[in-house]
C-alpha cells in the first residue's frame, strides 16, 4: 500500500551526497523511516524527492478519488435501506455473532425487546484520518504506536467524514436508531476520540454508552467483547467497518490467507454482506494488505505473454 520506493530513492540519494552537503541520521520503525535526529519527521525537512512523490496508489483511492467517494457512499445507501426494512419488523435476532459461533454453525445474539442500534467503527468508516495519513505518505509509512498516539491525541481537526457518513448517522438518529462507535483508538485518548467525531459532524457520544474503546475489556484490539456488551444493551440491526475483524474476530483466527478470504466468501457469514454487515473499501491499511504471490494469485490463473512459438 505504501511505495518503499520513495523511501528508498532518499535514502540512496542522501548516501551519495553525504560528502558535500551531510544527512540527518534517520531512524526507522518497522523498517520504514519515522524519526530524524530522535524527532519524529514532519513534512517541511524531506528531501524534494519525497515531497515531489505522489502520494500511494491506495490513499490516492480513498482519499482522493471520487471513485472512493461513490463507493462509500453506495455503502451507506444499502445499509440505510437495509436498517429500515429491518426495523419495520423486529427480528429475533441481531447482527453480532454469539460466543461460541464458527464459520460453519454462526449464531447471533437474540434481540428480546430491546432497542435497535447499528455499530460503527470509526477510523476509515465514519472519520478519514487526513492529517495522519498525509504524515504517513511524506514519511515512508512512520505509523509506530508513538506516532499513532500523538495523533489521537491532537489530530482531532485534521479529519474529514467518509462521504455519506454523515447523513447515515443523522438520519438513523432521526429514526430513532442508536448509533454506537466501537473503535480501537484507545480508551485514555476517549475525550479526544469524541472531539474528532464532533468535528466530523458526526454529533455527541458518551464513552461507556455509545462510544467503546481498545481497553475499555481484556480483550485489546479484539472486538467481540465490546460487541457482546453492546448487544446486552440493544438490538444491533448492522455493523459498519472496514476490516473483517469490524465484524467478527473469527477471522483473525484464520490460518492463512486464502482461508480467510474463502471465510469471507464462502458459508454461512458470507451471507452477512449487504444484510446486517456493511463493508466500506479501505486499499490503505489493515489486515486486508498481506499476502504475497502464492497467496494472491492462484497457480492456474496465472499468465503471461505467449512468445511466438507459444502463440502459433
Amino acid at each position: 500500500m505504501i511505495s518503499r520506493r520513495a523511501v528508498a530513492r532518499a535514502g540512496l540519494v542522501c548516501a551519495l551526497s553525504a560528502a558535500l552537503s551531510g544527512c540527518a541520521t534517520v531512524k526507522y520503525y518497522r523498517g520504514k523511516a519515522a524519526e530524524r535526529d530522535g524527532v519524529i519527521v514532519a513534512p517541511q525537512v524531506l528531501s524534494a524527492s519525497q515531497s515531489e512523490a505522489s502520494p500511494p496508489a491506495g490513499m490516492q483511492y480513498l482519499y482522493g478519488s471520487g471513485e472512493g467517494a461513490a463507493a462509500s457512499i453506495q455503502a451507506f445507501r444499502a445499509l440505510l435501506d437495509y436498517v429500515q426494512l429491518r426495523a419495520s419488523v423486529r427480528p429475533a435476532e441481531g447482527a453480532v455473532l454469539a460466543e461460541g459461533s464458527t464459520f460453519s454453525v454462526p449464531r447471533f445474539l437474540p434481540c428480546g425487546d430491546r432497542p435497535f442500534a447499528v455499530i460503527f467503527d470509526v477510523d476509515e468508516t465514519l472519520v478519514l484520518n487526513l492529517g495522519f495519513e498525509y504524515f504517513d505518505a511524506r514519511v515512508g509509512r512512520g505509523s509506530d504506536d508513538r506516532s499513532w498516539t500523538k495523533w489521537e491525541q491532537t489530530g482531532e481537526t485534521k479529519v474529514a467524514p467518509v462521504p455519506g457518513a454523515v447523513y447515515a448517522v443523522d438520519l438513523l438518529r432521526r429514526l430513532n436508531i442508536k448509533v454506537v462507535f466501537n473503535s480501537n483508538r484507545a480508551s485514555e485518548n476517549a475525550e479526544q476520540t469524541r472531539a474528532v467525531l464532533r468535528y466530523a459532524g458526526l454529533g455527541t457520544a458518551v464513552h461507556g454508552e455509545t462510544l467503546f474503546l481498545k481497553g475499555d475489556d481484556a480483550m485489546g484490539s479484539r472486538k467481540d467483547g465490546r460487541r457482546w456488551t453492546i448487544a446486552e444493551r440493544y438490538c444491533v440491526l448492522a455493523m459498519v467497518g472496514d476490516q473483517l475483524g469490524d465484524f467478527s474476530d473469527l477471522y483473525a483466527g484464520a490460518p492463512s490467507i486464502p482461508s480467510r478470504r474463502a471465510a469471507a466468501t464462502d458459508g454461512e457469514l458470507s451471507k452477512m454482506w449487504g444484510n446486517g454487515w456493511f463493508l466500506l473499501p479501505n486499499p490503505v491499511y489493515g489486515s486486508a494488505l498481506k499476502g504475497d504471490f502464492d497467496d494472491v494469485f492462484p497457480v492456474d490463473k496465472r499468465w503471461g505473454v505467449p512468445t511466438a512459438k507459444e502463440a502459433k
